[in-house]
Formats: C-alpha cells, sequence, structure tokens
C-alpha cells in the first residue's frame, strides 16, 4: 500500500513498481498460502532501491521469526 503521504502520483507509482519487483524476488521465502502487505512509509520515496530491499529483508525476517512463535499464553494452557 503506498499512500498519498509518500508523494504525488508518479513517486506513488514508482515506489508501488520498485517494491512489486522486490517482493517478487522475495516470494520464496514465505510459506505457501501466506499473505503478505507491504505499506510504504513516506521516507520510502526517496530510498535507494538497496535502502528498500534492506527494509523489507528486516521486516519479512522479522515477520518469519514471530511467526514460527508459540504465544506464551498458549504454550501455557497446553496440557502435560
Amino acid at each position: 500500500m503506498v499512500s498519498k503521504a509518500v508523494g504525488g502520483s508518479v513517486v506513488r507509482h514508482a515506489v508501488t513498481r520498485r517494491l512489486r519487483h522486490l517482493v517478487a524476488a522475495r516470494l520464496h521465502r514465505l510459506p505457501t498460502g501466506s499473505r503478505l502487505v507491504v505499506r510504504a512509509l513516506p521516507p520510502s520515496a526517496t530510498a535507494s532501491s538497496a535502502q528498500l530491499a534492506a527494509d523489507l529483508d528486516a521486516a519479512l525476517d522479522r515477520a518469519l521469526r514471530t511467526s514460527t512463535r508459540v504465544p506464551q499464553d498458549a504454550a501455557e494452557s497446553v496440557p502435560s
């Protein structure tokens, strides 16, 4: 998602194209059936592609790490 806060139409579409390209190269990292939403923040308008890639990689790493954890309250409710 690229809101108007990122910039005008030309800027938003450029950011969308750059993110689409970066995400396509990383889809293999996601489990089958996963859904991914990427929200571009205003600094993405002036970020380099390398910076966008680094930020996307960090977000994916965090999301994948979080999705494999068992929530604390769920772990406590499992009978032994």
